[in-house]
C-alpha cells in the first residue's frame, strides 16, 4: 500500500481540502506545478486557485461531494505567476471513522499542453481547408514553413517541396517581387501588419501580411492571399457596360436638351404657359441626366486611369474669383450669397485649374442646395508651407452623424437630401474625392446636424515645377 501511495503521489497532483474549503495538504508535484510555497497555500481557501468564472462549477463540485459522490472533469488552475493551466481532476469525498464528511481529496493531471496541441491541430486543419491561400514564412531565412492546400495547388508545390523554397524563389519564378518587398519593409519598419493588391501567378490578389513575433527570435510572416480576379473582371465588365451606355445616351440626350432649349428661347415662337411649364421641367431633368452621365464617365475614367490632368502654374486666388463669378446663378436660384475670403495675395500652385474649378463648383452647388434663402456661403483659402486648404462652409441643416460615413459613396442618398426637389446626381462628391486624391490632396468635411457643414480639400505644394506631360502619367498610375 505504501508503494502504491508513493507511485500515486509521484504521478498525480494532489491536494486535500476540508469542509470549509480550506487547503489542508498539497503534494510536491502540486507545489512544482503552481509555483506556490506550502506556506502560501495551507490554510488558505482553495478558491484562490480559481478565477471568477469557475465559482458556479466550484459550487456544483461541493454539492456533489456533500452527497457522497465523486466528481470528475476539467478545471482551470491559477499559478503563482498568474498563468492559468488546465487540469483533468478527480475529486473524492473523505470521511472519518464515524462516517462524517471531513473534506475531499483531489488528484489532477496537467492537460494544458494537450489542449494547446489540440487547438493547434484544429487551427491547422481550419487553415488547410480555407479557400484563401495561406503561407507561413520564416522572417530571417524567408523559407516557407507552411502552405495550406489552396496555396500548394496554386504554386504546384507539394508539402515536401515548399519547405525547400523561399520567397525569393517564388519572386523569381513569378516575376513579381511585391510580396517579398512588402515583407522586407514590414520587418524593417517594426509594424505588425500590412496590406497590398498585386498580380501573382496569373491572378489578382488582395494580400495581408502579419508579423508573428516569437520572443526575441526573428519571427514568422503569416501571409494571406485572397483571390479577387473574379471581382476585378466583374468590375471591368460593369465599367465597360456603364461607359458604353453613357456614351450612347449622351449624344441623343444632348440633342434633345438643345432642342428643348431652343423651344424655351422662343426660337419656334411663343409657347402656351402650360406647355412652357412642362418643357421647363423636362429641360431641368435633361440637365440632370447629362450631369449624371458626365459624372459617371469621369468616375470610370478615373477608375481606369484615363482621366487627363493638365497641370500648370495657377493663381488660386484668381481661380476662386473665377469660380465665384461662374456660380453666380446659384445665388439667384437659391437666394444665397457666396462670399470668398483671403483674396488679397496671389497663391501660386502647380495644379489642374479646370479640375479644381470642377471640385469647387460641386461643393458650392451642394452648399447652395442645403442652405436657406438669405444664407451666406463662405469660401476660404488657407495657405501654409506644405499645402493649400480650400473650404466651403454653409449654415444648412448639416449631415446626420449616422449617415456621414456614406457621404463620398456613389449615389449616396442622405435622409435629409431631398434630391428629387433640389436636384443633383448623387455622384458629385465621389468625383470630387477622386479628382482631389489624383491631384495628391485630401478631401473631408466637418458637420453638425442643424448647424451646417464645412467641406474642405487640400492641394500639395510642389517643390519643383513639373509640366503636365511629366505629371499626368504619375496621377494615372496613382488612380
Amino acid at each position: 500500500m505504501a508503494q502504491r501511495l508513493r507511485a500515486f503521489d509521484s504521478h498525480a497532483i494532489v491536494n486535500i481540502v476540508d469542509t470549509k474549503g480550506l487547503l489542508e495538504e498539497v503534494n510536491d508535484r502540486f507545489i512544482a506545478l503552481t509555483g506556490y510555497t506550502r506556506e502560501q497555500l495551507i490554510g488558505k481557501p482553495v478558491s484562490m486557485l480559481y478565477d471568477d468564472a469557475f465559482k458556479e462549477l466550484a459550487a456544483e463540485i461541493r454539492a456533489c461531494l456533500k452527497r457522497g459522490d465523486t466528481w470528475q472533469g476539467e478545471t482551470p488552475l491559477r499559478c503563482a505567476n498568474g498563468r492559468m493551466i488546465y487540469t483533468q481532476i478527480t475529486v473524492m469525498p473523505m470521511y472519518d471513522e464515524q462516517g462524517n464528511w471531513t473534506g475531499s481529496i483531489s488528484a489532477r493531471t496537467d492537460v494544458t499542453r494537450a489542449n494547446e496541441l489540440l487547438a493547434e491541430r484544429d487551427t491547422a486543419e481550419t487553415l488547410y481547408e480555407l479557400r484563401d491561400d495561406i503561407w507561413i514564412v520564416d522572417a530571417e531565412t524567408r523559407v516557407f514553413s507552411y502552405m495550406n492546400r489552396s496555396a500548394m495547388r496554386r504554386t504546384g508545390w507539394s508539402d515536401k517541396a515548399y519547405t525547400a523554397k523561399t520567397l525569393d524563389d517564388l519572386s523569381d519564378e513569378s516575376g513579381n517581387d511585391a510580396i517579398l518587398n512588402a515583407c522586407e519593409e514590414l520587418a524593417s519598419s517594426g509594424e505588425v501588419i500590412t496590406q497590398l493588391d498585386t498580380e501573382l501567378l496569373g491572378k489578382h490578389f488582395q494580400v495581408t501580411i502579419k508579423m508573428l513575433q516569437i520572443g526575441r527570435a526573428p519571427g514568422r510572416f503569416l501571409i494571406m492571399l485572397h483571390d479577387i480576379s473574379d471581382i476585378i473582371d466583374e468590375e471591368r465588365m460593369k465599367s465597360e457596360f456603364i461607359s458604353m451606355v453613357s456614351h450612347e445616351l449622351r449624344s441623343p440626350l444632348t440633342s434633345i436638351k438643345g432642342s428643348m432649349g431652343l423651344l424655351l428661347s422662343r426660337a419656334a415662337g411663343e409657347l402656351p404657359s402650360k406647355a412652357r411649364a412642362l418643357l421647363e421641367i423636362s429641360h431641368r431633368n435633361a440637365d440632370r441626366l447629362v450631369l449624371i452621365i458626365n459624372d459617371i464617365l469621369d468616375l470610370e475614367k478615373i477608375a481606369n486611369g484615363r482621366l487627363e490632368f493638365n497641370l500648370e502654374d495657377t493663381d488660386i486666388v484668381s481661380l476662386l474669383r473665377e469660380t465665384g463669378d461662374a456660380n453666380a446663378s446659384l445665388e439667384q436660384r437659391f437666394g444665397v450669397r457666396i462670399q470668398i475670403e483671403n483674396l488679397n495675395t496671389p497663391i501660386w500652385l502647380n495644379t489642374d485649374p479646370n479640375r479644381v474649378i470642377q471640385v469647387l463648383t460641386n461643393l458650392l452647388s451642394n452648399a447652395a442646395k442645403f442652405s436657406k434663402p438669405g444664407d451666406r456661403i463662405l469660401v476660404r483659402a488657407e495657405d501654409d508651407p506644405n499645402e493649400l486648404r480650400i473650404s466651403v462652409t454653409d449654415k444648412g441643416q448639416g449631415i446626420p452623424m449616422a449617415e456621414q460615413h456614406k457621404v463620398f459613396q456613389r449615389f449616396a442618398d442622405l435622409s435629409n437630401s431631398n434630391r428629387a426637389a433640389k436636384g443633383g446626381t448623387g455622384l458629385g462628391l465621389s468625383v470630387c474625392k477622386a479628382i482631389v486624391e489624383n491631384l495628391g490632396g485630401k478631401i473631408g468635411f466637418d458637420s453638425r446636424e442643424g448647424f451646417g457643414t464645412t467641406f474642405y480639400f487640400t492641394l500639395p505644394k510642389k517643390t519643383s515645377q513639373m509640366g503636365a506631360k511629366e505629371t499626368a502619367p504619375l496621377l494615372r498610375e496613382a488612380s
